[in-house]
Order: structure tokens, then C-alpha cells, then sequence
């Protein structure tokens, strides 16, 4: 059985073939299932963020089988040939995806080290492949580890001190370039989580301009009055753009949705004032030709590092600290995995010396038929003991050897020995 993950991420591509390996969350339950149906009895969970996207899977298999078929998925899922996105990925397996696993839910692989936005994620693209039915024993406890060594790095070190978040450092860009926002006037694009969360660490730097373009000018309606903004519709995004210092957009729209006309014409209306504008969706909402308008200063995701970069600097020391951690709960887990190969073989070694005292004990027992019923139950319980006692050792030793790399040898060895059937 392999443990594998299959992925790329902001540490291996830019953030248009991030977008085009995209898996958008309502089609998540169908390419699960075109996933287990190449690989049955798989246990599965796709990853999809801004910054990732990634395949964990548990099977039969071997490692690097694993692997093209899991590349192979990708190819015809996203109908892009292999050779435009296999340099960029990343093809782990057994200790190496497990500590890969821990070090993104703890968030110490993300783009801002220790934001608390990736914890969710990958407990929203578990319990999707767990609804789905998608995930196995291995699955389930890997990730489970993950949540639990997440949490304990979060709650005992000062890895989620400060900006945590991409909103975050896209507010810091903000405050970068225009210094005081006080008097600046901020439009959200987009009324979702990224969004609300940019709207709050805005309106925690001083901001008090609101304006919130949502399709639904409800929910632009319940997000903006929370902060006392103003809601408009993203049909009327054109007349009410010139008001915008700031443009902060982060929809799940499949398109472009702010184009160089409308910022054209904007600007003409502000009298060429600067305008800044942070595209923090993926696939991109902004038109990538918006950055050669003069006094516009356009930034996306990929930009966002070097301020991730300056965050970085500040965590150094706890980084190493979480690493360990995360380590020592790689290696905990990779231990007990280990384990379970023994299980089949421990299982039958206790069948078989069971078996034997059973009917050594019924010929005995035949022969004392005189002894009372107590004395025969001490006679059973006696040979309970022996043989548990025999077991012991041997058991805990097998449990030891299995934890070693080439473990397949002690389990051949021990079924020769005690005349074992092959254990599956």
C-alpha cells in the first residue's frame, strides 16, 4: 500500500497555471469520482486553493504508478497536455507526502507562513471526500493527525502571531503605498470570505469608505452595513469605480471581471489619481493589460510574496520549532503505519498457537473428564495464560522489526517459521 501526493503549488508555478489546475469546489464530488474510478479502492481528497492544488491518495499500488495515473487524471481533467504542467509538480510518497500533508495544514508551506485560512480549507476538501466516500482508513487517520498536529502548533507557538492571512498582507501593500488610509476610499469587490476578511483588517487600519460590488446586491448589502459601507451591484461597477482609491477584488467568477476600458474611463473621471488594485482571485478578476494604465499600480497573487517575504522574516524562529514538531509527528504516524503490516501475520501467529491449545486442551480435558467443572476452568484458564505469555514477546518484537524500511523479510520469516498462511 502507497501514500502518495501529486500537486503544485506557489512554491512550483505562476498563478496562470495555478488557475488552469484549478478545481472549483462544485466540481469537486465529480472529479473524485473519475479519480477512484481509474484507481478502485482508493482513498482520495483533491486540495484546491488559490495557491494549490492537490491530490492525496492511498492505494495498492506502487509509488510511481501512483503517480502517472494521478498525472494522467490531471491531463484529462483539466485538458491540458502533461508536458505543460508535469516540470512544476511535485510527486511525494509515503514519509515525504505525509510530512508535506502536516506542513500545509499547519500552515508553514503556505504563502504567508502561519495564516489560518489553509486549516480550513483542507478540513472543507477532507470532509467533501469523506461525504463523497471517497477516503479510507489511511485517509482518514492521516488527515485527522493533520488537523491535530495543526491545531497544537497553533495553539503552542507564535507561528499565527501578526498578519495570518493574504488579506492581511494585501491590507499591508495598501498601507505601503498610501500610508494613512483614513481618508481613502476602499471597493471590495466580491462579498465572500477573502473578501470580508480584507474588508475587516481595512476597516482595522482606519479605513472609513466603504464600498462593497457584489453580483448579489444582498449579500454586498450584509457584508458592507457590517462595517457601515456602502453595497452596489457588480452590473454598475462602471459608474461607481472613479470613487476608489483602493480595489481590492477576490470573486469566484470563472472570468475577468474588471477591464482596462472601465479603469480607463475611471481614471479619466478621478483626474488621474492613483489607483491602487489587488487582485487576490484565482482565476484572476483583473485584466492583466490594466497594469501598462499609467498611475495604476495592479498587483495579484504572485506579487503578494514579497511581502509574504518581509512576514517571513519575523517567524523564523518559530518556523523551526513547528518543523520539529511536525517531524516528530511524521514520524509517529509513520510508525504506526508500519504497524498495520504486521497485523495480518500477528493475527494468524495467534490463530494458529490458539488453535493448537485448543485441541491439545480437548484431548486433556477428555482424559480428566474426572476433574469438577471449577478445576477444568482453571486447567483452560491456565492454558490461556501460557500461551499469551508466549506471544507476548514475539509480538512486541515483530511490532519493533516492522518499523524498520525493509520490513517484508521478519513477516516472511515468522509465517515460514509457524507455517502460516500468506497474510493479505
Amino acid at each position: 500500500m502507497s501514500l502518495v501526493v501529486v500537486g503544485l503549488s506557489h512554491h512550483t508555478s505562476d498563478v496562470a497555471l495555478r488557475e488552469r489546475m484549478a478545481f472549483p469546489e462544485e466540481k469537486l464530488p465529480g472529479a473524485l469520482t473519475e479519480l477512484r474510478q481509474r484507481l478502485e479502492d482508493a482513498g482520495a481528497v483533491i486540495l484546491s486553493t488559490c495557491n494549490r492544488s492537490e491530490v492525496y491518495l492511498h492505494h495498492a499500488g506502487e509509488p510511481e504508478d501512483l503517480h502517472y495515473e494521478i498525472r494522467q487524471f490531471l491531463a484529462q481533467w483539466h485538458d491540458l497536455p502533461d508536458e505543460e504542467f508535469t516540470s512544476n509538480l511535485y510527486q511525494l510518497h509515503g514519509r515525504e507526502s505525509v510530512g508535506h500533508l502536516f506542513r500545509v495544514a499547519s500552515s508553514l508551506d503556505s504563502l504567508v507562513v502561519g495564516e489560518d485560512q489553509i486549516l480550513g480549507q483542507l478540513h472543507d476538501a477532507y470532509i467533501t471526500a469523506h461525504r463523497e466516500q471517497a477516503t479510507d482508513k489511511i485517509i482518514n487517520t492521516v488527515f485527522q493527525k493533520a488537523f491535530t498536529i495543526a491545531k497544537k502548533i497553533r495553539t503552542t507557538t507564535e507561528i499565527s502571531s501578526g498578519k495570518v492571512s493574504i488579506s492581511s498582507v494585501a491590507v499591508d501593500l495598501a498601507v505601503s503605498i498610501f500610508m494613512d488610509l483614513s481618508d481613502k476610499t476602499v471597493m471590495v469587490i466580491g462579498s465572500g470570505e477573502m473578501s470580508g476578511l480584507t474588508l475587516k483588517s481595512l476597516v482595522d487600519k482606519g479605513v472609513s469608505k466603504v464600498i462593497v460590488a457584489n453580483r448579489s446586491v444582498e449579500n454586498a448589502k450584509t457584508l458592507s452595513e457590517t462595517y457601515h459601507g456602502e453595497a452596489v451591484a457588480l452590473d454598475d461597477l462602471a459608474n461607481h469605480l472613479h470613487r476608489a482609491d483602493i480595489v481590492i477584488s477576490s470573486t469566484g467568477s470563472p472570468v475577468v471581471v474588471l477591464h482596462k476600458e472601465t479603469v480607463q474611463h475611471a481614471l479619466k473621471q478621478r483626474s488621474r489619481k492613483p489607483m491602487l488594485i489587488i487582485d487576490i482571485a484565482v482565476p484572476r478578476d483583473v485584466e492583466a493589460g490594466i497594469n501598462e494604465l499609467d498611475n495604476i499600480y495592479l498587483y495579484d497573487m504572485d506579487d503578494l510574496q514579497e511581502v509574504a517575504d518581509r512576514n517571513l522574516e519575523s517567524r523564523r524562529n518559530e518556523i523551526d520549532r513547528c518543523l520539529e514538531m511536525v517531524d516528530a509527528s511524521t514520524d509517529q504516524f509513520m510508525k504506526w503505519l508500519q504497524t498495520l503490516a504486521a497485523q495480518p501475520t500477528i493475527v494468524s501467529l495467534s490463530r494458529e498457537l490458539n488453535a493448537i491449545r485448543d485441541r491439545e486442551l480437548a484431548k486433556t480435558l477428555d482424559a480428566l473428564s474426572h476433574l469438577p467443572e471449577s478445576d477444568r476452568e482453571e486447567v483452560t484458564y491456565l492454558t490461556k495464560r501460557i500461551v499469551n505469555n508466549i506471544l507476548q514477546q514475539p509480538m512486541n518484537q515483530i511490532k519493533q522489526e516492522v518499523q524498520e524500511e525493509d520490513h517484508a523479510g521478519v513477516l516472511q520469516l515468522v509465517r515460514r517459521l509457524f507455517g502460516l498462511k500468506e497474510s493479505t
